[in-house]
């Protein structure tokens, strides 16, 4: 397995910060009252998922890495939900985005399971 250089060479990471472009993008249509609110919100924990990833990516340890893991995979799901609200809400399609969220939720999966055989035994 080759080992990658920086965070940015992983595809979970890449991934995760197309889901904050695309975020971001999605958010700015919002209507201007929820800039503090639902905008605000789902900015902060997609953007926690990426740099969450990109920190444990740097850490030494597995238990380390774990832990940021964990912690991003605690921001997908707040993001999960920000997405059924913005659904409920009728602000915008969350179809695509919500597809493209679920495929760093497999691939950030795979990563944390590989990290943990690491901590095993």
């Amino acid at each position: 397995m080759e080992k990658k250089q920086d965070f940015r060479d992983l595809i979970v990471w890449r991934k995760a910060h197309q889901f904050v472009l695309e975020t971001y993008s999605m958010t700015s249509r919002f209507p201007r009252e929820e800039l503090f609110g639902i905008t605000s919100q789902i900015r902060k924990a997609s953007v926690s998922i990426a740099a969450n990833i990109a920190e444990g990516y740097s850490k030494r340890g597995p238990r380390d890495k774990m832990r940021f893991f964990n912690i991003a995979q605690g921001s997908l799901s707040e993001c999960k939900y920000y997405l059924i609200l913005i659904h409920d809400l009728k602000y915008g399609s969350v179809r695509e985005i919500g597809l493209h969220l679920e495929e760093v939720s497999r691939l950030l999966n795979s990563y944390r399971r590989a990290i943990g055989n690491t901590t095993e035994g």
